[in-house]
């Protein structure tokens, strides 16, 4: 664990990874999807370098619970759809919709 995380952070750390692992995720997928949870939540704080957009404006992972994982009947926000989209070099992503951006970023997949 990151030498900045506080003894608050890397119990959550753990209670996080535990439940994942006992859902049935590999101890992989649980370790990263712990240290995402830690990582935005310190991220809203303020107490990171850089946070992203989605960190800081959108809902908190424990309120929000799982509502988008990317599965659901709306998948991923449009903000999470153009971060994809900027990460992955998408020309003209500021002026798409929510449904351009899903297929721009699944076509570069």
């Amino acid at each position: 664990m990151p030498k900045e995380w506080t003894k608050k952070d890397e119990r959550k750390y753990r209670h996080i990874r535990d439940g994942a692992e006992d859902r049935g995720e590999s101890d992989e997928r649980a370790e990263e999807i712990a240290a995402r949870t830690v990582n935005k939540q310190r991220a809203r704080e303020g107490r990171t370098k850089t946070a992203s957009r989605t960190s800081t404006e959108d809902m908190s992972s424990s309120r929000r619970g799982g509502q988008r994982s990317h599965s659901g009947p709306k998948g991923r926000t449009k903000a999470q759809l153009y971060e994809e989209a900027r990460r992955k070099n998408v020309e003209g992503r500021s002026k798409m919709n929510k449904a351009e951006l899903l297929r721009a970023v699944e076509r570069r997949k």
